[in-house]
């Protein structure tokens, strides 16, 4: 009786869901079907050759505001982890007559073609798969077509599968069956995936679900989907099974034998009624100064009717709120898929606490204060950075960040090795080790990239140098960190006596200058061997067992005096030698023997003879180089390695031939080499600063073009990667430029960035610091405790991410897309040089 009041409920739920839609899809001026509420793009987005799948490919579903669907596509496997093989388009078509887009997918491993055609029918579409020949017999129960959904936006709703009620799992759950890794790496990259402990099995999971017609979520009109298959069965899986970012996939084998149309599949995405995304707010979380100017930008659907006015209430001492200000919103104009509109209350300069009212929609409340700043970047360098901190033993209070990680060291990484994190090891090792020989000396110091427990020899130069800079431009003398080089010991919140600041530049530079004395030049990167350690997630110490790799010991057998082991998980050094990479080794060299004297003098001395020695070499190897290559020159880093090392020793051919560089790189491109030509003027005459006057005028031109260019007014990135680096550069050389040519650059500008930063951007207003902006910051990160659904504190996202052909987006319930959610060391620093100037710049 149950079952057939659910199922009459049921009928009546989907009997509205039709009537509720209010227009057919249709192929829009940007190709993709669009009605109110639903937007189906077709291989708008690309999978990779790099990271492969990375979950923004494929078909797509953007719903009710939200892209809760992607990878739909021709897949070899059940539920395809990020190195799996993708299909490269060869071809895509638009046909406007018959509402119709198609792709050809090609995977070149099995010379394996196929034709997916997405046809508009109604309020949903149709997708079929076409073959010019039968499935080849490697893939024939493999090759299948995958749509995959998001499991933070359906956990925990309802679905059902020919009539058979169940819910969405919150956490994985199912069973598997395993099978042999040969079976596995035929359809893999070709690394080696599994540490299955000798097993030589790999995990399969097994369908939650399989029926004809499926619909997800009849309990949520907004995540209502019905799929329906007419000639294979659907199956559900849950790809978090294998791997912690994967989604929920629905999937049809495609047939053996056959060829001409083999699978079709009907999806029908609900449309609500009148459906319009709600107001997006934007505005800092973290607050605003009295005498500062207030801004909010308000995102719209484009066919909701902007309101005339909004208001601003202030919160008393009592707990009520009352109206201080009402204004007019102003129109900024379309930008990408919505309108936006201004709200400016510049005139409420009142200490205390705000929110704003637009309509029936209000704010959480802001701050307005003279102190909204001044710990903007405290979490960064108190926690986020520490904890970054390799080959050392990072403590908090009851809590183990990670032990000590990488005991056993690094090896020699083969020739011709190809990375699955796009590096490679060239036809020789350019040093005096041979493959897979420990290479000592090289666990020492040195910072996580990011999410993962690499060091990233580029980015940990970038590093120091943003170390450098701050201590030399601000010194800041902030000491809530103990740091034990020879215990490998760090515990926060306690005070050892000494900047943070400078025993951070002593970290990074200790695995530096061990790479350029034991190897002879940097490495391209320190990193894991396996992919089985490259993903691997928890404690950075467990990665690996601490034993160096023994080859004349069996597999997962310990020495009898217990000092090396047979398990290949050391990590390797991957030694090509990049001569623009020692370029900037050099420039990071000479910057940190300034800083440490005194201090670290032996270090101190050891950095500045390795800057002069490879920017003899880095400079004879790139003029070797064919005239072609781009990177013959070293561009801009030998422009900074020369200024550097002027500025560490005073001699005056680097000084020479830092302008030699400097004028020309300005001529092609200010904004590339201006914040480079700034950190100059302290050390220069005055005719230096009128030379450069031109080219900060020119800067103030790409400035006021930014305003024109969308609602924010800063540079939006619309790459793979998320904007903020861009983002938090401009605001470090308005900074500067304001501060050596205030006549030019107003200092208001650099608001800008603080404003994006905390809350005033697309999508939602979420500050993107965790923890910086007490009401809403963002709370999920691409950390390496992601699977915790966490974030370490004062992390900074990569921000606001561009979808082809209009989508920006940013998720705080899934974490796992590292091009808007993943912190890095380079760009969390870089936020620390920021944030210190603009700190500065606010006194």
């Amino acid at each position: 009786m149950k079952r057939l009041t659910f199922l009459s409920v049921l009928l009546l739920l989907l009997a509205s869901f039709h009537n509720a839609s209010s227009q057919d899809l249709k192929i829009n001026d940007l190709e993709y079907f669009e009605t109110q509420g639903v937007n189906i793009l077709v291989y708008n987005n690309l999978f990779t050759g790099g990271f492969n799948d990375e979950k923004t490919a494929g078909i797509e579903l953007i719903h009710h505001g939200v892209r809760t669907s992607q990878g739909g596509a021709v897949r070899l496997s059940n539920t395809p982890e990020q190195w799996d093989l993708v299909p490269a388009i060869s071809n895509r078509k638009v046909d406007r007559a018959s509402n119709t887009i198609e792709a050809t997918l090609r995977y070149e491993d099995y010379d394996f073609d196929s034709r997916v055609v997405v046809t508009a029918k109604g309020k949903g579409v149709e997708i079929s798969v076409y073959l010019d020949k039968p499935v080849p017999k490697a893939l024939e129960g493999s090759a299948g077509f995958n749509l995959e959904f998001l499991p933070s936006q359906y956990w925990a709703k309802t679905y059902v599968m020919d009539g058979r009620i169940n819910r969405f799992p919150r956490y994985v759950v199912g069973n598997t069956i395993t099978r042999p890794n040969s079976e596995k790496l035929k359809q893999f990259k070709g690394y080696v995936t599994y540490d299955d402990r000798g097993t030589g099995k790999f995990i399969d999971p097994l369908p939650l679900e399989t029926g004809r017609t499926f619909l997800l979520a009849p309990d949520e009109p907004e995540r209502l989907v019905k799929i329906t298959s007419h000639d294979a069965d659907i199956m559900l899986f849950d790809g978090r099974m294998l791997a912690q970012n994967g989604w929920f996939v629905v999937r049809s084998l495609l047939p053996a034998g056959k060829t001409g149309k083999v699978l079709t599949w009907t999806i029908e995405p609900n449309a609500i009624n009148g459906w319009l995304r709600e107001p997006n707010i934007g505005f800092s979380q973290v607050g605003y100064l009295p005498s500062q100017q207030k801004v909010s930008v308000i995102e719209l659907d484009k066919k909701d009717k902007p309101l005339a006015k909004a208001s601003i209430y202030k919160i008393g001492d009592d707990g009520n709120a009352a109206e201080v200000f009402s204004g007019n919103i102003a129109s900024w104009g379309d930008y990408y898929k919505y309108h936006y509109v201004k709200f400016d209350f510049s005139s409420v300069n009142t200490p205390g606490i705000y929110y704003i009212q637009y309509g029936d929609f209000k704010t959480n409340n802001f701050l307005i204060e003279n102190n909204v700043y001044d710990k903007i970047t405290d979490a960064t360098s108190d926690i986020w950075i520490p904890i970054h901190m390799n080959h050392m033993f990072v403590n908090e209070a009851y809590r183990v960040w990670h032990g000590e990680p990488f005991k056993d060291g690094y090896l020699q990484a083969p020739p011709n090795t190809d990375h699955f994190d796009l590096h490679a090891q060239g036809p020789t090792t350019d040093t005096k080790y041979k493959a897979l020989e420990k290479i000592p000396g090289l666990n020492i110091g040195g910072f996580f990239d990011a999410g993962d427990f690499d060091i990233e020899t580029g980015s940990n130069i970038s590093v120091v140098q943003n170390f450098v800079q701050t201590w030399e431009y601000f010194k800041p003398l902030r000491d809530q960190t103990f740091v034990d080089q020879k215990q490998r010991y760090v515990d926060l919140h306690r005070p050892d006596g000494i900047p943070d600041v400078l025993q951070f530049i002593e970290h990074g530079t200790l695995n530096l200058v061990a790479q350029a004395e034991i190897i002879g030049h940097m490495t391209q990167t320190l990193s894991n061997s396996v992919l089985d350690n490259y993903h691997h997630l928890g404690d950075a110490a467990s990665l690996t067992d601490g034993l160096p790799y023994n080859p004349n010991l069996g597999p997962y057998e310990v020495a009898p005096d217990g000092r090396s082991s047979g398990v290949k998980d050391d990590l390797w050094a991957f030694t090509s030698r990049n001569p623009s990479l020692d370029l900037r080794a050099a420039t990071m060299f000479a910057a940190t023997s300034r800083a440490l004297k005194g201090y670290n003098d032996d270090l101190s001395e050891r950095a500045l003879q390795q800057s002069k020695r490879l920017l003899i070499e880095a400079t004879e190897l790139l003029a070797n180089q064919p005239q072609d290559r781009p990177d013959r020159r070293g561009g801009s880093a030998n422009m900074a390695t020369n200024l550097q090392l002027y500025i560490a020793t005073g001699e005056k051919q680097y000084i020479d031939k830092f302008q030699e560089l400097l004028w020309p790189a300005l001529e092609r491109n200010v904004n590339f080499g201006l914040l480079t030509a700034l950190d100059a003027i302290p050390h220069m005459d005055a005719s230096y600063k009128e030379k450069l006057r031109p080219y900060v005028v020119k800067y103030k031109e790409y400035i006021d073009g930014l305003e024109k260019d969308n609602p924010y007014g800063v540079p939006i990135g619309l790459g793979n990667w998320a904007g903020g680096g861009g983002v938090v550069s401009f605001g470090t050389t308005i900074c500067f430029a304001s501060k050596y040519f205030p006549d030019i650059i107003d200092a208001s500008h650099a608001f800008k960035t603080t404003n994006w930063l905390f809350g005033c951007h697309p999508y939602h207003n979420y500050s993107l610091v965790a923890t910086v902006g007490a009401t809403r910051p963002k709370a999920v990160f691409y950390g390496n405790n992601r699977a915790d659904f966490s974030f370490i504190p004062g992390n900074v996202a990569p921000g606001i991410l561009f979808r082809q052909p209009d989508h920006f987006e940013n998720y705080d319930d899934w974490p796992f897309l590292w091009g808007q959610n993943e912190g890095t060391i380079g760009g969390n620093t870089s936020y620390l040089i920021f944030g210190s100037a603009f700190k500065s710049l606010v006194k």
